[in-house]
């Protein structure tokens, strides 16, 4: 092999790296959380939505906070895709990061959008980083530990291959199920309008505190190293069908507030 192609190779391999330890959920995660919110919108909300994103939906723009990690410019923004919390603290008593988090992030971005003085340009980019930011509080280990860059040094192994817990949860359950973004949100559970009014309660500092209570079970559903396959699958996928249905009505909530 020439030593220009291994040079090629090199890079490429670190580029993957660098990707796998995206604190997100995996596009598919994200774009059923924007499709399933479609489903709740108000049609107010949704004429005014389509105006904005100039017929885009928000399974499409859902991604878009990733996209441009990828632009040094959007550096600033890197910080908002999580948020760092021990075990023992809550958001309230936790150290915050100097440079935002997901909580900040996610309220600057319903400042933006409720301002009336918001350029349109303004108010398209921060919509789009607010579907984003709102699948990513739904994704358990966005609340993990600062020490393991939330769980993405933890190593384990899915279906023999090396991976770790912040990738299972992104992106290996999803992906072992073999599911398009529209399948999964057409097959979320059926709930009755109650259970609806019930998951859309709260303030979003509630729903980080309910989030971490979920990582902490997530730290405590393995070992580092452990082979994991068809049994953790079983356990935990429908809980990450959950999470993805309960951001999906949870920022068509927030859509409808501002913009219904």
């Amino acid at each position: 092999m020439s030593l220009i192609r291994i040079i090629t190779t090199v890079l490429l391999i670190s580029s993957i790296s660098v990707f796998s330890t995206d604190d997100t959920w995996g596009p598919t995660g994200h774009r059923a959380t924007g499709k399933i919110a479609e489903k709740h919108l108000t049609r107010r909300a949704k004429r005014k939505i389509n105006k904005l994103l100039q017929g885009e939906s928000l399974a499409f723009v859902s991604t878009y906070a990733d996209q441009i990690k990828s632009d040094k410019k959007f550096n600033k923004f890197y910080a908002w895709h999580y948020v760092n919390m021990p075990f023992d603290k809550t958001y309230e008593t936790s150290t915050k990061n100097p440079k935002g988090d997901l909580v900040t992030g996610i309220q600057h971005c319903i400042k933006v959008l409720k301002d009336k003085n918001s350029s349109i340009a303004d108010r398209r980019f921060y919509l789009k980083f607010l579907v984003h930011l709102i699948g990513d509080l739904h994704q358990p280990l966005h609340i993990g530990r600062k020490e393991d860059k939330g769980g993405n040094t933890v190593q384990v192994q899915w279906f023999g291959k090396g991976s770790n817990l912040h990738r299972v949860w992104d992106e290996n359950m999803i992906e072992e199920w073999n599911m398009s973004y529209i399948e999964l949100a057409n097959n979320a559970k059926l709930l009755s309008d109650d259970e609806i009014d019930a998951i859309k309660e709260g303030t979003v500092l509630d729903w980080v505190a309910e989030g971490h209570q979920l990582t902490k079970k997530v730290y405590n559903s393995v070992e580092a190293g452990q082979k994991l396959r068809y049994r953790y699958s079983y356990v935990y996928f429908p809980v990450v069908r959950e999470q993805l249905q309960k951001g999906g009505i949870r920022l068509a909530k927030i859509l409808n507030d501002i913009f219904g």
